[in-house]
């Protein structure tokens, strides 16, 4: 069993209710990790990803390794056949085959490059752990999708859930940096699996992956996607037809309090780290409508409900 993607939850309403009963008693099952490791292994800088991940695993009794790749680390080569005569030290084939003889599941973070569109599409690091691994495989954040976050995102809007179908946008926001389109996608997919209104709101040109949208409603004004929201969530992505280029900083597309007043009282939802008063008003993100606090939090329960049914399928 891999958790690679939202496509690996078979029924998501369940998935929430066992990872609230998870957070209701996060030490019930402290033994059930015992004598097991988890290999953390990060391409890419991490805070909540890796210390949630980190106390899932100790919360069920798991021993815990991390290792940084982009210092501690040989480079590693992943084209089959390659002659490595250059950069590369190590070949993927080697790595995940040793890695697995020290670790139970192994986590990798590994961020798209935003160069070149097919290359981040095809996952070159996540697929070759999954094609040289023996052990399962945890995506804690690949070039195009986010699962661990999402499934932290379902769990915090069922805390958090309106007495009718709720409306939930997910908008673009201006950012100084190139970022990728993971959050985002991995939001969109879990959506999909949801009963309420969705709405998809960013400039024209932004739009994402359409085999990742798919049917989902866009809109591109932002103030009438905003109209009765019940929750806001946002995020900045670069450029996908343009690849990982910016070619809008609008600052009318920041949140602020004047775009919130539009909705029906909305909570405030973003991944962390943010980028205050960029993507969101110091006012909207310190009010009491803002849950990015509880989303941080829910992350521990997100990744240790698929540690938690990694070693019931696996190992148990």
């Amino acid at each position: 069993m891999n958790y690679i993607s939202i496509q690996n939850i078979d029924n998501l309403s369940q998935w929430v209710q066992d990872a609230l009963k998870i957070k209701a008693n996060p030490l019930k099952n402290k033994k059930l990790g015992k004598h097991k490791t988890l290999g953390m292994l990060f391409f890419n800088p991490s805070l909540r990803t890796r210390l949630s991940t980190q106390k899932a695993a100790l919360n069920l009794g798991m021993n815990v390794m991390v290792m940084n790749f982009t210092n501690e680390g040989w480079t590693l080569e992943f084209e089959d056949g390659a002659i490595m005569s250059q950069g590369a030290s190590e070949h993927i084939k080697e790595a995940a085959e040793v890695v697995s003889q020290y670790c139970d599941i192994i986590a990798i973070r590994a961020f798209a490059g935003l160069v070149e569109k097919e290359k981040d599409n095809a996952e070159i690091v996540l697929s070759g752990f999954l094609k040289h691994a023996t052990v399962p495989i945890v995506n804690m954040e690949g070039c195009t999708g986010h699962p661990l976050q999402s499934l932290a995102d379902a769990i915090t809007m069922e805390e958090f859930k309106t007495p009718h179908r709720p409306k939930v946008v997910l908008t673009w926001a201006p950012h100084p940096k190139a970022l990728p389109q993971a959050v985002a996608n991995s939001f969109v997919e879990m959506m999909q699996l949801q009963d309420a209104d969705f709405v998809i709101t960013h400039p024209e040109g932004y739009e994402l992956n359409p085999e990742i949208t798919k049917d989902s409603k866009i809109e591109h004004d932002q103030d009438k996607a905003f109209e009765n929201a019940d929750f806001i969530y946002a995020k900045n992505w670069s450029n996908y037809i343009e690849y990982g280029q910016i070619t809008n900083a609008d600052t009318n597309w920041t949140i602020t309090a004047e775009k919130m007043a539009l909705t029906n009282n909305a909570k405030f939802m973003h991944c962390l780290p943010v980028r205050r008063n960029v993507i969101v008003a110091d006012e909207v993100i310190d009010s009491e409508n803002s849950i990015v606090i509880q989303q941080a939090n829910n992350r521990t329960y997100a990744a240790q409900l698929v540690l938690e049914k990694i070693l019931k399928k696996v190992y148990k």
